[in-house]
């Protein structure tokens, strides 16, 4: 059976659009460009470097993709006239990021978003699909998370996202401009940066293997993620972008999930063998939260999604894609 996603991806190619992707050079961003271009649509890439890196775009270039070298919060120098689509990805992610600089995290989260919706605003873009985060759901106990149940926020990051998606449905209620979020779970796969304190945990330990070293774990082992492939995050994106949908923010993931020290057990037998040494496990640290897993039921009911790539078979790929 012919699934809506594989209906949307020819349906693309018969009827190409033009794109805009922010973060373009980033981890997801640069996962974006290049699935939007093996559709034969036209991209244009913005990036400001400051966390992307050009060589994530490097073979990708070609006539219809074009990159700037531009901050989102410099967009008066840019305007989307022509632009179908925009896929906003460009931020300062990570929760320790924005506890020890706040005022950054907020500058580029909050003010570089408000201005990228006006942006979109003035061109009369026809959709707007940006990146929330489950961090918005901050201590929520209740499991599986649905989106109208939130908690506590725990981070800085965590507060730029809620008003990324506070300031997105004002934009529709104002001016009518078509924004939806995904609220993105722990999103890991290839180009996905190893290095820096910053570093997602899945890159990080890939590394830290590599480089023979023992892998930390912060907390005792039993704090829980819903991981999600970058493959799935692609898949949403470009189903958000064809919905028609005004507003919405829609969980993407997978609807399962692994605790730590399950994953960490995963990429260590597939990188060691089953004789690989124990992990290292230190305090809990702040801003984290206990246990996120996603209900994807919404998603799945107005956009069509369903994840193609589960989080064990999405680590084994990822793993190869850093090892060769």
């Amino acid at each position: 059976m012919t699934t809506k996603y594989e209906l949307v991806q020819e349906q693309l190619k018969a009827s190409p659009k033009k794109w805009c992707v922010t973060g373009a050079a980033g981890f997801i961003g640069s996962h974006l460009v290049e699935k939007l271009l093996s559709l034969k649509q036209t991209v244009i890439g913005i990036d400001n470097l400051s966390t992307g890196f050009e060589k994530n775009l490097a073979p990708l270039k070609g006539p219809a993709f074009n990159f700037l070298k531009l901050d989102i919060q410099d967009l008066h120098s840019f305007n989307l006239t022509g632009v179908d689509y925009v896929l906003h990805q460009a931020a300062l992610g990570s929760v320790p990021r924005s506890i020890e600089d706040p005022i950054n995290s907020h500058n580029s989260n909050v003010t570089g978003f408000i201005k990228l919706l006006h942006a979109a605003k003035e061109a009369k873009v026809a959709q707007v699909v940006y990146a929330s985060s489950s961090s918005v759901y901050g201590d929520a106990a209740k499991l599986p998370m649905v989106e109208e149940r939130l908690g506590e926020l725990l981070s800085p990051y965590a507060a730029t996202k809620k008003i990324n998606e506070v300031y997105a449905q004002a934009f529709t209620n104002s001016y009518g401009l078509n924004a939806v979020g995904l609220r993105y779970f722990n999103v890991f796969g290839a180009r996905q940066d190893p290095v820096g304190s910053y570093a997602a945990v899945i890159p990080r330990w890939i590394q830290t293997i590599l480089d023979k070293k023992a892998c930390e774990i912060y907390g005792d082992g039993e704090t829980s993620r819903d991981f999600s492939h970058v493959d799935n995050v692609v898949q949403a994106n470009i189903l958000a972008s064809i919905s028609g949908l005004s507003k919405g923010v829609f969980n993407i993931a997978c609807g399962d999930k692994l605790t730590l020290t399950e994953l960490y057990s995963l990429i260590a037998e597939q990188m060691l063998g089953p004789n690989f040494p124990k992990a290292i496990y230190k305090e809990f640290r702040s801003g984290d939260i206990r246990h996120s897993f996603a209900d994807i039921s919404s998603a799945r009911a107005a956009l069509g999604y369903e994840p193609t790539v589960q989080a064990r078979e999405g680590i084994k790929m990822t793993v190869q894609s850093y090892i060769g």
